[in-house]
């Protein structure tokens, strides 16, 4: 492989792909850290599930509460893997157009993990603001989950149809979040 040095900075030309055993490195880091946000949420989950969210008012759609971890553990790994894949590709593209991608999942995590405090942890205090809170704020996630899609899926059609279920569990999710709000 042909390396360029400039001003003493060895350089790997921009269409090259990282080793992989940097690759591997990457996914293990995009793996850990979505299923890093999944382990805090849902510490607020867990701890408020038996409590005020078992007597609650809750949609008659709503799954048991096994599926929602079964779910999320897939789709948490669907997305670390979608955004590798991003991070992957990103080697050949203009950075700008990575780098938006790659912000865009960074909010898509933050808002993801702010949803579990207002909606759980947050109820037994405020009551039901909370939920309403919650509710804008998963409604901000499912717009920032279909931006993830879009751009994920210009750089990585792959990644794109990798993010698409976890737009629909969103949408699902915020249809529960709505009824609950309402009925609560």
């Amino acid at each position: 492989m042909h390396v360029k040095t400039e001003h003493g900075v060895n350089r790997r030309p921009a269409s090259a792909p990282p080793s992989p055993r940097r690759q591997a490195a990457a996914l293990l880091c995009f793996l850990a850290v979505s299923h890093g946000v999944s382990f805090l949420a849902s510490l607020v989950i867990i701890e408020n599930a038996g409590g005020w969210y078992a007597a609650a008012d809750k949609a008659p759609w709503t799954p048991p509460g096994w599926a929602f971890g079964a779910v999320w553990t897939v789709l948490y790994t669907a997305m670390a893997v979608a955004a590798w894949l991003v991070w992957r590709q990103g080697a050949g593209l203009p950075s700008g157009r990575s780098r938006g991608a790659m912000t865009v999942y960074g909010i898509l995590l933050l808002l993801n993990l702010a949803w579990a405090p207002l909606f759980f942890g947050i109820y037994p205090m405020v009551g039901s603001a909370a939920l309403w809170l919650a509710l804008l704020v998963i409604t901000a996630h499912a717009v920032a989950a279909g931006a993830t899609v879009v751009r994920f899926g210009l750089i990585s059609r792959a990644a794109g149809l990798l993010m698409l279920p976890y737009v629909s569990w969103v949408v699902f999710s915020l249809s529960l979040n709505a009824y609950a709000a309402a009925s609560n």
